[in-house]
């Protein structure tokens, strides 16, 4: 493997460029601590592509994603571009990228550092030693099933169809597997197979797939329950799997429990190495250009793309490192400073970061 990788970096809007800016800082550090190579070519993409170039994802900045290693992208989006029609929404834009790209799968961790366990509304003792993964299907259910309106009987009525197929299931549910292999050996599937069709088929096929994978604990969760469950005993769980909506909804549940979406990072995933990464948090206008975006996200997804498309596992680790150490140290932007904290800015935290990456 190559140790030159081509990066195609999106800033796109709001805090977007803020928080990049800084994620670049540790992905040219760890060029110089592990000799790997960056090539960074920049697009436009979101409502700023909007603003510039009529569409929310232009056919250049598309052709640079599609011949990358992997995809950085900061954020999308914005009150400004939210009365737009849908052919100019920049969240338009994102589920463009992710189809031709082929990202089916969403992962996204949820990580209690010791040091910020008080941020959280969730008590102490229930926290600590929180780790999970949820993986989320990215591409089907009830986001991409058929819409439509029609008279009935009291009047107009909405249609959202629900569609999943066995191979949409199975691929996602072998990577989820494939994923707890690699850390707890235990994997919730969580559906809705008391009532729907579809979480039906999802749980046969998982307890299909299952057999392949004996070293990994299987747990099926009803998605009421897992809500629950997740802010009752978050350290029980390991990795989450589920359909698209579930998955949208648990992993912003999940988020919660660290304290701050801003600690967030996210991988979309395909069937071969390449992947978008991107923080959880949106784009943020409110604080934009103020200097004081939270840009640990955007570091730490980073860091999953070093390991999961690249597969260096040596630089992933430093940058890890390097925030647990910076938040052990009691360093903290305004979202995650309790009231006798003094907080510091966006390129502050970037800068202490990489500092305090070693090999």
């Amino acid at each position: 493997m190559t140790n030159k990788k081509k990066i195609a970096v999106i800033a796109g809007d709001g805090i977007g460029p803020e928080v990049v800016a800084e994620a670049i800082k540790v992905i040219r550090k760890s060029e110089e601590l592990f000799g790997y190579q960056f090539e960074l070519e920049h697009g436009l993409f979101g409502g700023i592509a909007i603003d510039e170039r009529g569409t929310p994802l232009p056919d250049d900045t598309l052709a640079m994603c599609q011949s990358a290693d992997a995809v950085l992208l900061g954020a999308v989006g914005g009150p400004k571009w939210d009365n737009n029609p849908k052919e100019l929404r920049p969240e338009t834009g994102l589920l463009g990228i992710r189809k031709a790209l082929g990202l089916f799968s969403n992962i996204r961790p949820a990580v209690v550092f010791d040091c910020l366990i008080d941020a959280s509304t969730i008590k102490r003792e229930v926290l600590q030693g929180t780790d999970l993964i949820v993986v989320r299907e990215l591409t089907g259910g009830i986001y991409f099933g058929e819409k439509f309106r029609r008279e009935g009987a009291n009047g107009q009525e909405a249609v959202d169809t629900c569609v999943y197929s066995v191979m949409e299931v199975e691929r996602i549910v072998r990577q989820a597997f494939e994923i707890a292999l690699k850390r707890g050996k235990k994997l919730a599937s969580v559906d809705k197979a008391n009532v729907l069709e579809t979480s039906r088929l999802w749980r046969e096929t998982v307890n299909r797939i299952a057999a392949d994978y004996p070293g990994v604990e299987l747990e099926h969760v009803l998605v009421d329950n897992c809500a629950m469950q997740l802010l009752r005993r978050p350290t029980s769980f390991d990795v989450i799997v589920t359909e698209n909506m579930f998955g949208d909804i648990l992993s912003d549940e999940a988020a919660m429990l660290t304290g701050s979406i801003g600690m967030l990072s996210s991988a979309s995933l395909g069937e071969g190495s390449l992947g978008l990464y991107e923080p959880v948090h949106g784009s943020a206008p409110d604080i934009a250009s103020k200097g004081i975006a939270n840009p640990i996200a955007t570091i730490l997804s980073v860091a999953l793309m070093f390991r999961l498309s690249f597969g260096w596992e040596d630089a992933a680790a430093a940058i890890e490192k390097a925030v647990k150490n910076v938040l052990d140290a009691g360093h903290r932007t305004g979202d995650i400073a309790t009231e006798n904290e003094t907080a510091i800015g966006t390129s502050a935290m970037g800068d202490l970061i990489v500092a305090a990456m070693t090999k």
